[in-house]
């Protein structure tokens, strides 16, 4: 805990830490608003379903390519461009009755409009700290983002059980304009210019690490969204004990990135952070008992934050500064397919063999990332010896041998 005292006492970096958990709070709250509204609207979960279908496609195509506009336009014109659209369909989806297909084009529109946050803060965190500090500080989002996962819903849901869905959503509209305005306003984010990239879009993915990032944020995501399916199916929507098993999942992560956040990074780390999730999403299928389930999940979530930590400081060092906000917009793009097909596949095995199957689809998923990690570890750069710096983009950036 020493180490992160000291790295919030770097001037700005508790800030903007702040500034992009409360700009970023809506992500927790969308999904669940949409489908309360839109089901309530229409009287059909289906319809719901095909609504944040669509915004989860907005988000998985918008991630890259506004995350690499910041270097085109600077940061502040696009987070305020895309925070003003986001906020204004959300606004509209909330006040106007529309058909399905409306709200699918309003869906689309708001996941089109996502402000890049998470790329714009990673991004800037290389400028605000010492290299010494710069993996520790990845450690300490990744387990911190677990705030938004914890709170989010739980806030929504109560809003929206209590006071209504139109109020649940104009909720996420305030977040977005004063979160994204704190955010925006940030002198951070107003000293750092992304460099404009020289290389083609999408070429970034030809760097091993952000592919495999990609991919095992994939898998990774799928697994978490998976055992969340599997939670609800087991306890029912409004049972107590599906909230208490799912805070304690995310308390996990919250915990194994705190505790893990000064280890050392070698070309083997992923894979041991995966083998953790691995282990305790596997465990869940032995036993749908309350207890079993909160420590197995537990102990999965222990290796969640270190995993992501691993992805933000990896890329971040075998990447050039330029291509730092695409390469993550293309990982926020993996996780979101992830968590589309993970709760998709989930879903259908609780419809086929009952709740059990989510967390077998869950134990695939991750047993999959871990396995992948093994195997391409040669793929990841070894970070004991040095930082996790982006290369300067006078300098080539290195091979894999």
């Amino acid at each position: 805990m020493p180490g992160y005292q000291e790295l919030l006492r770097v001037p700005g970096v508790g800030r903007i830490i702040a500034a992009q958990l409360t700009a970023r709070f809506p992500n927790g709250m969308m999904s669940l608003a949409v489908l309360l509204h839109v089901e309530q609207m229409t009287g059909s979960y289906g319809s719901a379903g095909l609504v944040l279908a669509a915004t989860s496609i907005g988000q998985a195509v918008a991630g890259p390519v506004t995350s690499r506009w910041m270097g085109v336009w600077g940061m502040r014109r696009v987070l305020t461009l895309t925070t003003a659209v986001c906020a204004a369909a959300i606004l509209a989806l909330a006040v106007l009755a529309l058909p399905v297909a409306g709200y699918m084009a309003l869906g689309l529109l708001a996941g089109l409009a996502t402000p890049p946050v998470q790329s714009a803060v990673r991004t800037i965190y290389p400028k605000l700290v010492t290299s010494r500090q710069l993996t520790p500080l990845f450690s300490l989002d990744a387990s911190l983002q677990e705030i938004i996962w914890i709170l989010a819903p739980v806030v929504i849901t109560l809003v929206a059980m209590q006071v209504g869905t139109v109020p649940a959503l104009l909720l996420i509209v305030a977040f977005l304009a004063g979160g994204g305005a704190w955010f925006i306003l940030c002198p951070e984010v107003g000293r750092v210019r992304i460099p404009r990239s020289r290389r083609g879009f999408g070429k970034v993915l030809g760097r091993p690490v952000v592919l495999l990032a990609t991919v095992i944020g994939f898998l990774l995501i799928g697994a978490c969204a998976a055992v969340e399916a599997g939670v609800v199916a087991t306890f029912g929507h409004g049972g107590l004990e599906a909230g208490v098993v799912l805070a304690v999942f995310a308390v996990g992560s919250l915990a194994g990135g705190l505790a893990f956040g000064h280890v050392p990074m070698g070309p083997w780390a992923m894979a041991r952070r995966m083998t953790v999730v691995a282990v305790g999403v596997t465990a869940t299928v032995l036993s749908l008992n309350f207890w079993w389930l909160g420590a197995s999940l537990l102990v999965a979530g222990i290796g969640i934050a270190p995993a992501l930590a691993v992805m933000f400081a990896m890329t971040s060092s075998s990447v050039k500064f330029s291509e730092t906000a695409e390469a993550y917009g293309w990982i926020g793009t993996g996780q979101l397919i992830g968590a589309a097909t993970g709760s998709a596949v989930a879903g259908f095995l609780i419809d086929g063999v009952g709740p059990v199957g989510a967390y077998w689809a869950a134990a695939a998923f991750a047993i999959v990332g871990a396995l992948v990690a093994a195997v391409f570890a040669r793929g990841f750069p070894d970070l004991r010896d040095r930082d996790a710096s982006p290369i300067p983009d006078t300098e080539p950036v290195p091979t894999v041998s």
